[in-house]
Parts: structure tokens; sequence; C-alpha cells
């Protein structure tokens, strides 16, 4: 199956749900996405889209229990950078109408233990199928650099696929909750 054609199978399987559905069907993910962030103190997060699992609670309960919590922020056409994210007062909405963190610039990379990354679709062995844009593959890439960064792929159930189509850029995740 080719990348365009996974990336449609996906979308007709989210238009199945209602914006309520999909936060419930969140709740799960979130719960087990909290067991592995419970040692973490620097966290790179997502501010989720609407038909994407469920965020914005999740950041801001981090942020209360002290932690720094991180999200991306598009510069140009192929990069995004990092930003500090302190509460919902922090955003701004950005490139392709994403909800982007205003907050500092991170640049320490080394001192993140957990990147949370989201996908349109995952395979068994990390593979990800993204939105096609390449940015957190970009991203991804220069992670990799970084000893001791786990990346996370987060994703709805139906999400997981036998088999993500992949090329040479693409950059695979550590698991997938």
């Amino acid at each position: 199956m080719l990348k365009s054609e996974l990336r449609q199978h996906i979308n007709t399987l989210k238009r199945q749900f209602t914006q309520q559905q999909l936060c419930e069907l969140s709740l799960p993910v979130i719960m087990r996405l909290r067991e592995k962030l419970h040692e973490a103190k620097v966290i790179l997060c997502y501010y989720s889209l609407p038909d994407e699992v469920y965020t914005h609670q999740l950041l801001d309960d981090l942020v209360a229990e002290g932690k720094t919590v991180l999200l991306p922020k598009v510069i140009d056409e192929t990069q995004m950078e990092l930003r500090v994210y302190t509460g919902a007062q922090d955003l701004e909405e950005g490139a392709y109408h994403i909800m982007e963190p205003v907050g500092e610039r991170f640049t320490d990379f080394a001192q993140i233990d957990i990147a949370l990354v989201p996908g349109v679709a995952f395979d068994t062995e990390g593979h990800r199928l993204g939105r096609g844009k390449g940015y957190y593959d970009r991203f991804l890439r220069t992670m990799g650099t970084v000893p001791n960064v786990r990346t996370i792929g987060v994703c709805f159930d139906y999400q997981k696929v036998e088999s993500v189509p992949v090329e040479a850029y693409d950059m695979p995740v550590d698991e997938v909750v």
C-alpha cells in the first residue's frame, strides 16, 4: 500500500468517530502514556489536532507536576523548533492552523527524556506515517544524535497497522502507545 493510500484509509476510519468519541478513545492511551512519563523530567509533546489522541489536559497536568513540557513550532517550510509550554496562554495559531507555543525557545536536546510523536499510522517496528510534510522525520533525525531520548509514537488503536511504507528519510520511534 502506498503512503497516500494508507493516509486515505486511516482518514476514512477516523471519520467514523465523533469528536466526543475520539476524546473518549484518548483516555486509555493517555493512561498508558502517564505510566511511561512518571520518571521523565523534560518531555517533548504535541498539542493535539481534533483527529489526534487528545493531549491538552495531559500537557497541563505535566506542567502542574513540575515537568518541563516542550512543544514544536514550525519556523519555515522544512524545520521546527522547540518552545517551553507553561499553559494555554503560551499558544497561538501557527502554521497549518496548529496551535503552537510562543514560550521560551529550548535548544538543549540532551535534557529531553521522552519525545511523544503523533502520526497518521504506526507499525509494530515503530515505523511512522506522518501527514506528509516531513517535519517530524527531520526533527527525529536530529534527536537521533542525542543519547537517551526515548521516542514514543502516540495513536489510537485503529492507527496501528501491519506495515507502514518506509523510505530512506523516514525515522522510526522506539515504541508505540
